[in-house]
């Protein structure tokens, strides 16, 4: 067929195709709980947010802090690391001090090599956790691997706590892999070893949760997990776990990396899937600068949903990229203000103001486009470009209402963004003098 074939006919109309998300996938639907807060994972549930502490679980205050942290940022469950005997001791303080602090976010404790001997031997660690994670290449090899797993799911059992077996690239069961390499060697095309290695986690992931059910564990108390580091082992890995099984799936793109490209991966990889309907949680897994910011992690997962318009989390700021006529850093450093700003009101207004996570703020930097931007927005300013006429005309609903001029502009806007917010989604508050 040569392109002239492949092309419509011109009489034919193209009609757009549909834009959005395609449908999510059936999954059945967990429940993750501390005290009267419930956090539920696949079903009709939104995709949860998660991050994982990066502290020593021994050092309760310091830990405790972090997940408070990251709670507050967004993250609706937080893991931490279960890995010796002081660290399993020093959980319930952890969650103690997180009560006291009014952070009921539900903690998972992430468990490998020993999690059968801390969990049997520190019931208050066992149920202080809302959930475990674990990963079952960590659990014991032989005999000892089926004794080791029975032991932890039966604590789950018992403290009627959920679980995600959470396989992983690196740290594969080995069994698992050397008997389907043994049946790849028998076919008569044999496959790859990449995709020996990827159906090795697939089928891993699905024959412990299988088993963790015929122990006793409930199907609506498991989730699934099969982490890579690489964009494309991911994407098919989770493909072929979502077509074979109806368990909530955790995305993860693990050891992503530092920056840009820890960002660019993990967007990359779970953007294809959440977009195909695929996920039911998802954690970003940067590394973090040198004395960086933990929540860096919690504030991009949130963006990708936001972006990908399946969830809203925070006001979005629209802004140009800047170009010859916006030499002037001032709209820059303005779009970073109200940005700032507008996420730092979040916990407040969250409560206050229903609704006003889906506001849109446009700031622009010179009259091409900003004028245009600023009107689809809710509230909406066009600065001057470089050697324009030095007034900022600023637009709520569409419609043009003032035009600020001099050193204050920054503030004047960010004040009429502050009554815009109040006007539109106070009517709706809750808790207030208003109400």
């Amino acid at each position: 067929m040569n392109r002239a074939e492949r092309l419509p006919a011109m009489h034919e109309p193209c009609l757009p195709r549909e834009a959005g998300p395609g449908p999510r996938r059936a999954a059945r639907t967990m429940r993750v709980a501390w005290g009267a807060r419930v956090v539920c994972i696949g079903g009709d549930a939104p995709v949860a947010v998660q991050s994982m502490t990066n502290t020593d679980t021994a050092d309760a205050p310091a830990t405790a802090l972090q997940a408070q942290a990251l709670a507050r940022a967004g993250s609706e469950l937080v893991r931490i690391t279960v890995n010796s005997p002081e660290a399993a001791a020093a959980v319930p303080e952890i969650r103690e001090r997180l009560d006291r602090a009014g952070v009921d976010v539900p903690l998972v404790g992430d468990f490998h090599y020993n999690g059968h001997k801390l969990l049997a031997g520190f019931p208050g660690c066992a149920q202080a956790l809302s959930k475990y994670r674990i990963n079952p290449g960590n659990v014991g090899s032989g005999r000892k691997r089926d004794d080791n797993f029975a032991q932890m799911i039966e604590v789950a059992c018992r403290f009627g706590k959920p679980v995600r077996i959470g396989v992983n690239w690196g740290s594969l069961d080995q069994s698992v892999l050397a008997r389907l390499m043994d049946e790849n060697a028998a076919r008569a095309q044999p496959w790859d070893a990449r995709a020996v290695m990827r159906e090795a986690l697939v089928t891993s992931a699905i024959d412990s949760a299988r088993r963790a059910e015929a122990l006793g564990l409930p199907g609506e108390a498991v989730c699934l997990s099969a982490k890579v580091s690489n964009v494309q082992d991911l994407i098919a890995v989770y493909r072929e776990l979502g077509e074979r099984c109806d368990w909530p799936l955790h995305l993860g793109l693990t050891e992503a990396g530092m920056g840009s490209k820890g960002i660019v991966a993990s967007t990359a990889a779970m953007a294809v899937l959440l977009q195909q309907g695929i996920g039911d949680t998802i954690r970003v897994s940067l590394t973090p600068e040198p004395g960086g910011d933990r929540t860096r992690e919690v504030v991009v997962a949130q963006e990708i949903l936001q972006t990908m318009g399946l969830r809203a989390f925070t006001p979005q700021v629209v802004a140009c990229p800047g170009c010859g006529r916006t030499s002037s850093t001032f709209f820059q450093e303005l779009a970073a203000k109200i940005q700032g700003w507008l996420r730092d009101q979040m916990p407040a207004w969250k409560e206050r103001y229903p609704g006003v996570e889906a506001m849109q703020v446009a700031v622009m930097g010179c009259v091409v486009n900003g004028p245009g931007e600023s009107r689809h927005a809710d509230v909406g300013i066009s600065l001057p470009g470089s050697g324009e006429t030095p007034v900022a005309p600023v637009f709520v609903d569409g419609e043009r209402t003032v035009t600020l001029k001099g050193e204050r502009i920054a503030e004047e806007f960010q004040a009429i963004v502050d009554e815009y917010v109040r006007r539109r989604y106070g009517a709706g508050e809750r808790g207030s003098e208003t109400s």
